[in-house]
């Protein structure tokens, strides 16, 4: 008989709620943060690809459960975001009534799930007491100097009318445009409120090298904050102005052969010849439109415009010429390079585009092309013979006592972008009085809330929506008036604390205040967060942006580690059954409520951590599907089947304990498929045993093991078994190491070599014993009858070999 996976569940699922079992507790030393990178709440529900990683930490949770550990392991939203304003705006309905249906969706679709979040530690980014903390965090940042207003350019989407960030801009036919509606985006010179990320450059940095996170993580952090160290030279030019150039090759300066400054560089307009001001203006026109990937990206085209005006090389006294090209970014060391075409590829490529001189001054194997490889210097006065770390060192030496230029750390890290032209965001705490001072906000009267208004259309001035509602932006602060900002922060801003959100909560929207004692308390008792699973996707942007914040929060006494996440893995994709992303427009998604309908929740979730490694990203299998509830009804009915006893025959001693050390250092190593191959193994062995009787706490370790991936099908097991109380806050099954010493060994039968039969016997037999069963053996025998047996050969433990003619 099959098990009725709809009733099970539902039982179940009932038992916990009503029971709290999942509640978080705060009685045990050892302490295991486990958490998901929360979803946005869209229209669309959950797909199959988020129960692969919900999955992944909920077997992880159950594990360190049983093993005596206090579990944090809770879920929130991250609710904030222009998909619900943009679907308000359609629609005419209120973005935080459909974010709170979407919400009301997920977590039914989670509770079907069976996952054991601490659902009174649910958090929701958009809600007025979770946001108030949003603001206090900024107004830290302020008064520390961290956060400022600031001309900066933008990228600008005129019909969203609002700013966007990198990440939500994607190139189409060569243009920028919105990922979202898919609008002309274009750069803007616009003040807004920046947080001086580059501030924590260096901690950042150091912060790395204690994580356990994928290398490939660490080096796209690495390579995000960029730093490098260098010079930075002064050149001169015709026009009688410096420009200072950095660059981490001073060794090379004799071979420049001109200079190039980002279309954006400050200088452009001044150095411009009145000839070359239209070619040049047309060409920044063209790179307003372009995104910071296309200009990125080394295989496109190089293009670039002569300036008309002409350089001087501190060093040589040479004159070289000054281009702009939009492969420089303005935001980079200060937005201008020395070209050294001869050993670099981008200045090679531009320089026999448009050509210009290309000069050795490290000496190459191949004048073909450029060279970048090590060598002795030639062609460069002073440094000719010398290797890269000599000359670097001499010429720096040079130009800083000439006062020439300066030795400098650069990053390629840029302040981060913090305001935002929308209505559904949360509001800045702050205001800005009649006499031009910036005041903020008494923490007293935080949070600044969003006001109720049909007016949340983009006002495409630069300004908010909420800019549209004078009761709300006009207000008083210290008796005089003032306005408040009517941009708001970024959908990044309430995830970039959330992890400790959830240490604050103890009811749905219930935070302590963060700067008590309780918080701080609570904040050593559980950061940093142990286990952190999600998607590559937020490899840079979130987790850059989270350290932050931490390490901000860490030096203002708040928190008593510097990194948030000690532990990170990303999970593969599913793709879909044709081995695609997953999408709507190719008609692949899977919806996992159709899934648990048919075969159940226990089903998907054994299946989804059996299809393979955790990292791997693999095509969805309805056969695979089947495959798990076929095996999970294989196992119900061997609970039924066998007989139980509590006196041990010894029989399943060995592969019963080995079972145990291997599951449970798979599953610490987050080797969920392979783990879940042992349960299988043990489910053989038992059915072999079936005929006669299973010791019972063998059977009941067993459904211990397998409640970390079919958790309600376990509890039903458990209960059949005789117990009344739950199988999750059971202890893990520990193994005796003594039992994994085999007494017994398969010895091969073998007739001239060839292999005719085989028997399991205890260890240590003689080679006369060995040869009589082999001799008794009837497959044997039958090789060996009416021939004459000229050599036997034994290998005690392993072979008789009779050889006959």
């Amino acid at each position: 008989m099959d098990f009725s996976h709809r009733a099970i569940e539902k039982k179940w699922q009932k038992y916990w709620k009503e029971h709290n079992v999942y509640k978080t507790t705060n009685v045990n030393e050892q302490k295991a943060y486990i958490l998901d990178m929360f979803p946005y709440p869209s229209g669309a529900g959950l797909h199959v690809g988020h129960v692969k990683g919900y999955t992944a930490t909920d077997v992880f949770a159950r594990f360190r459960r049983m093993q005596g550990c206090d579990v944090l392991h809770p879920i929130g939203w991250d609710a904030f975001g222009l998909p619900a304003e943009q679907y308000a705006l359609k629609t005419g309905n209120d973005p935080r009534e459909f974010t709170l249906k979407n919400i009301n969706t997920f977590r039914t679709q989670l509770q079907a799930l069976g996952f054991s979040y601490d659902y009174d530690k649910e958090v929701n980014t958009a809600d007025p007491n979770y946001y108030k903390i949003t603001q206090w965090i900024f107004q830290q940042m302020y008064n520390k100097g961290l956060a400022e207003l600031r001309d900066v350019e933008v990228n600008w989407c005129q019909e969203l009318g609002t700013v966007l960030a990198n990440d939500e801009i994607i190139e189409l036919n060569g243009i920028m445009v919105s990922e979202r509606g898919e609008y002309p985006v274009v750069k803007k010179t616009m003040r807004q409120w920046v947080l001086k990320i580059t501030e924590y450059a260096n901690k950042l940095l150091a912060g790395l090298d204690n994580l356990e996170w994928p290398q490939s993580v660490k080096d796209l952090q690495k390579n995000w904050i960029g730093k490098s160290e260098g010079m930075e030279i002064k050149f001169t030019t015709t026009a009688n102005l410096t420009i200072p150039v950095f660059t981490t090759r001073a060794d090379t300066i004799y071979g420049v052969s001109y200079i190039v400054l980002s279309p954006e560089h400050e200088l452009v307009s001044k150095i411009t010849t009145v000839s070359q001001k239209p070619l040049v203006d047309l060409y920044i026109q063209k790179t307003l439109s372009k995104t910071e990937i296309d200009r990125k990206d080394e295989t496109k085209p190089k293009t670039g415009v002569f300036t008309g005006t002409m350089a001087i090389n501190p060093i040589t006294g040479e004159e070289v010429q000054i281009w702009i090209a939009d492969y420089v970014l303005k935001d980079y060391g200060n937005g201008a390079v020395m070209a050294v075409p001869a050993h670099d590829t981008r200045d090679w490529e531009f320089a026999n585009k448009f050509g210009l001189p290309v000069k050795y001054v490290i000496e190459p194997k191949d004048i073909t092309k450029p060279f970048v490889g090590e060598g002795l210097h030639i062609n460069s006065g002073i440094l000719n013979g010398l290797n890269r770390q000599d000359a670097i060192n001499k010429i720096s030496e040079l130009i800083v006592s000439k006062n020439l230029g300066v030795r400098r750390v650069n990053y390629k890290l840029r302040d981060w972008l913090f305001s935002r032209q929308r209505f559904y965001g949360e509001p800045f705490p702050l205001v800005y009085t009649s006499d031009g001072q910036i005041g903020l906000i008494d923490k007293s009267e935080l949070p600044i809330t969003l006001p109720k208004t049909e007016y949340i259309k983009p006002t495409k001035t630069g300004e908010s929506p909420l800019a549209n509602v004078p009761e709300w932006i006009n207000t008083t602060f210290n008796n005089q008036p003032a306005v408040r900002e009517s941009n708001t922060m970024p959908n990044s801003a309430g995830p970039s604390w959330y992890y400790l959100a959830y240490i604050l909560t103890d009811k749905p929207g219930q935070l302590i205040d963060i700067e008590s004692e309780e918080a701080k308390k609570r904040f050593a008792k559980w950061m940093p967060v142990d286990l952190y699973i999600g998607g590559q996707e937020h490899a840079v942007g979130h987790l850059l942006y989270a350290r932050f914040w931490n390490h901000v929060l860490y030096d203002l006494g708040i928190l008593s580690t510097p990194e948030p996440f000690k532990n990170l893995f990303n999970q593969g994709m599913i793709l879909g059954p044709d081995n695609r992303k997953m999408s709507k427009s190719k008609g692949n998604v899977i919806n996992p409520d159709d899934v648990i309908s048919s075969h159940g929740a226990d089903a998907l979730r054994l299946y989804e951590m059996f299809m393979g490694p955790l990292d791997a990203s693999l095509p969805w299998s309805f056969d695979g599907l089947d495959a798990a509830l076929k095996w999970l009804n294989r196992a119900y009915r061997m609970i039924n089947k066998v007989k139980f006893s509590n006196t041990n025959n010894g029989n399943l001693d060995f592969v019963y304990n080995d079972v145990v050390k291997k599951v449970t250092e798979m599953v610490t190593d987050l080797k969920f498929n392979t783990a879940i191959s042992q349960l299988m193994v043990l489910v053989n062995y038992i059915y072999k045993e079936a005929q006669g009787t299973v010791y019972k706490p063998y059977i009941e370790g067993f459904v211990k093991m397998l409640g970390l991936f079919a958790p309600h099908l376990a509890e039903e097991l458990w209960n059949i078994l005789g117990h009344t109380s739950t199988v999750t806050l059971t202890n893990w099954p520990t193994y005796d190491s003594s039992k994994l010493v085999l007494n017994t060994t398969t010895v091969a039968f073998q007739v001239n070599g060839k292999l005719r039969g085989s028997i399991e016997v205890a260890k240590g037999l003689s080679k006369t014993q060995l040869l009589t069963l082999a001799k008794a053996d009837a497959n044997v025998a039958k090789f060996i009858e009416g021939l004459t047996i000229v050599k036997e050969i034994v290998i005690p433990d392993r072979i008789v070999n009779i050889v006959v003619k």
